[in-house]
């Protein structure tokens, strides 16, 4: 093993640009087959989805990926329609959140 890469990436958005291409390209990975691959295991996400990817570099140029759904901070920003959290948290209040927008982060 050469190396492991963790990257965050839209899902069904993986491209040769950067961020993306440099980071692999230094370890002599196969980029288009990544992205290929990528993009087609992504595909039933919403690509505005944030996918944690971890890859695992070997020295011969070979890689296997994992993809993690988005995290549970993502659904919940996207439930309620903000962008970020509070600037002080414990003291001011972002939202609120309903049991309806739980229930809706439940069924995915």
């Amino acid at each position: 093993m050469a190396a492991t890469i963790r990257l965050t990436v839209p899902a069904g958005g993986a491209q040769l640009a950067p961020p993306m291409g440099p980071t692999l390209g230094q370890y002599r990975l196969n980029l288009m087959a990544f992205c290929k691959d990528f993009n087609a295991q992504t595909q039933k996400y919403n690509p505005d989805s944030l996918m944690a990817i971890t890859i695992t570099a070997f020295k011969d140029n070979t890689f296997e990926f994992t993809v993690k759904s988005p995290s549970v901070i993502w659904y919940l920003k996207k439930a309620v329609g903000v962008e970020s959290g509070s600037n002080r948290p414990g003291h001011v209040i972002a939202t609120t959140l309903s049991i309806r927008h739980i229930y809706e982060i439940a069924k995915i």
